[in-house]
């Protein structure tokens, strides 16, 4: 299904495609999880905070359960003193890579016309 079958039909964009997808990934922080956890898997919690930075600890944890109860982030307990617990895409999330590959590379595109990129 496209963009187009739905024009002029749309009463409530959650009931679309396209609002699933927001719900599932939309927020400040969940691609920027899925976008880590595709390049360094598995990842610890501590480790993930780190490389994030600017985010709490408890909206991580929010973040992290709610991509879990999407099917998105499965989470790995491994019983020992510490606790260690790691976080990994599932199959259903490397399906949207390639979205984010798209993405990533509008971003090349169109990045330089904010003055971010200079050429040499």
């Amino acid at each position: 299904m496209s963009m187009a079958e739905y024009q002029g039909k749309v009463k409530h964009i959650q009931d679309t495609p396209f609002g699933y997808t927001l719900s599932v990934i939309g927020g400040k922080w969940k691609m920027v999880i899925i976008y880590l956890l595709a390049e360094n898997q598995p990842v610890r919690f501590n480790e993930l905070k780190r490389q994030i930075g600017a985010i709490t600890f408890k909206t991580l944890s929010s973040q992290l359960k709610e991509l879990e109860a999407d099917g998105m982030v499965e989470r790995k307990e491994y019983p020992q003193v510490p606790p260690k617990v790691e976080y990994r895409l599932t199959d259903k999330a490397e399906t949207l890579l390639p979205v984010l590959e798209g993405l990533c590379e509008w971003g090349v595109q169109n990045q330089s016309e904010r003055g971010v990129l200079e050429d040499d």
